[in-house]
């Protein structure tokens, strides 16, 4: 058996590190090539972390409730030798370049493989056997795409930290034609006498340091608040601590400026009592307002590019493609933000349906790390709780967020050719907060502005 590193995966662009949440395994479980192991929650989504080989959980490093940096172990795994082994045919015909050759006195002296690169070859020489190594997942999965098999991957030096083997180890061994490495380790030891070889033994002695690091999660450790009797604690769950932490970075980084316009809506209010029902029962789902203001905001981003875009201190990074995120309220009464990629390309029909499948299965905890990656612009749809407006915080690293406020009756001057008369029309505020340090206003509020136009110019003969 051989002793494998579990590590945390990265899953997905800009994020370092994932908490812990459930562990689906415990020590002691074999575990399936694929299986889920774990859960992981980051600051985008929650998701199972599936085994890339088969083997024997022996070891948990990683309590729940731990944050973990990308990259870091998290697990240790036992694998089959044997079985790696013979998954690796391609390592089989050097067998017969290990087979003994008789000499000339009769004796049998095994046959050394000559290596087809100089560099690899000096590293294979001095192969010792190390069963139970840790090997890293990056290394197993070349040596798999390679055919080499786990005997030799416990024989094949390694130049990294504790001799373990690194990409660049097994890549020289690729490349220098996958020579038997068990026939080379009996080679040597047929040739030279027994070394001292306790000498690489040292190595571990480098553990000492850690007693320091184990006061260091003591002192970050925040004190629990005294409360009184009238007064219930509650603590924030781990999303909520992420919101908040986010929240208070965009007002730190962003000097946040927030113009207002109220839009007439009446057409499309009345378009959508119109087509409602007879969506519903085509479609099986609700046709709302938010695919609207999303094709209008795409609309405007498209006239007005300079909203489309992040910072990189000095330098403004503009982005081509329209990714506009939306934010939807969760059961737990926390929110996330997933994101309709390329909206300016989808028509009114694929907008509410592309809508309808992110909100919910992010109510249903399904997003994926995609739904909630490369967001340019941002909705947040406040009408939906009864808000007329509001001034929402911008989503970093974009530059404008632009909230929707509930749609009311009012009296309204309507102007006709006969003349100005008094009528019933549908408003609803517009609030758009931008980055001041790149949008300034007029930018900011012309944006706005040509949103409202688009709403207000709605064509009640739209098909969908």
């Amino acid at each position: 058996m051989a002793r494998v590193e579990m590590t945390m995966p990265k899953m997905g662009e800009s994020i370092m590190e994932g908490t812990v949440l459930k562990w689906l395994k415990q020590v002691g479980d074999a575990i399936e090539q694929d299986e889920s192991v774990l859960e992981v929650a980051t600051d985008k989504v929650d998701t199972e972390v599936p085994a890339i080989y088969a083997g024997v959980l022996t070891e948990i490093l990683v309590q729940e409730g731990q944050v973990v940096a990308v990259g870091a172990p998290i697990a240790i795994m036992e694998t089959d030798a044997a079985a790696a082994g013979a998954a690796a045919p391609a390592s089989a015909p050097a067998a017969p370049q290990a087979a003994p050759a008789p000499s000339s006195n009769g004796s049998a002296v095994p046959y050394l493989p000559e290596p087809q690169a100089p560099q690899p070859v000096a590293a294979v020489a001095g192969a010792e056997h190390q069963p139970g190594r840790f090997l890293s997942p990056l290394v197993l999965s070349i040596a798999r795409e390679e055919g080499v098999s786990m005997t030799d991957l416990e024989y094949l030096p390694g130049t990294g930290k504790e001799n373990r083997v690194t990409k660049k180890d097994i890549l020289d061994y690729v490349a220098a034609g996958k020579p038997s490495l068990t026939a080379v380790a009996a080679a040597t030891a047929s040739v030279q006498a027994p070394a001292a070889t306790p000498q690489p033994q040292a190595a571990p002695a480098a553990p000492a340091p850690a007693a320091a690091p184990a006061a260091a999660p003591a002192a970050s450790v925040k004190p629990v608040p005294s409360v009184s009797g009238g007064q219930e604690l509650i603590e924030m769950d781990r999303m909520r601590k992420m919101i908040a932490q986010r929240m208070v970075d965009s007002k730190r980084i962003s000097p946040h400026v927030t113009s207002f316009v109220e839009a007439d809506v009446t057409n499309i209010v009345n378009w959508r009592n119109k087509h409602k029902d007879a969506y519903k029962k085509r479609e099986g789902e609700n046709l709302t307002f938010t695919p609207i203001f999303i094709q209008a905001v795409a609309r405007a981003i498209q006239d007005f590019p300079l909203i489309n875009v992040s910072i990189d201190g000095d330098y403004i990074i503009k982005k081509r493609d329209i990714n506009i995120g939306v934010a939807v309220a969760l059961p737990s009464g926390n929110l996330i933000v997933p994101v309709i990629h390329n909206a300016d390309q989808l028509n009114l029909n694929g907008l509410s349906k592309k809508l309808n499948d992110l909100a919910t299965r992010a109510r249903a905890n399904k997003l994926k790390p995609e739904d909630l990656e490369g967001g340019t612009y941002t909705l947040s749809n406040v009408g939906s709780f009864g808000n007329v407006m509001g001034t929402p915080i911008i989503m970093q690293p974009q530059v404008a967020i632009m909230a929707v406020g509930a749609i009311k009756k009012k009296p309204a001057v309507i102007e006709t050719p006969q003349g100005d008369l008094i009528g019933v029309r549908h408003f609803m505020f517009l609030s758009h907060s931008y980055d001041h340090r790149v949008v300034d206003g007029s930018l900011g509020g012309m944006f706005v502005r040509k949103v409202a136009d688009y709403l207000e110019q709605f064509d009640p003969n739209t098909a969908i």
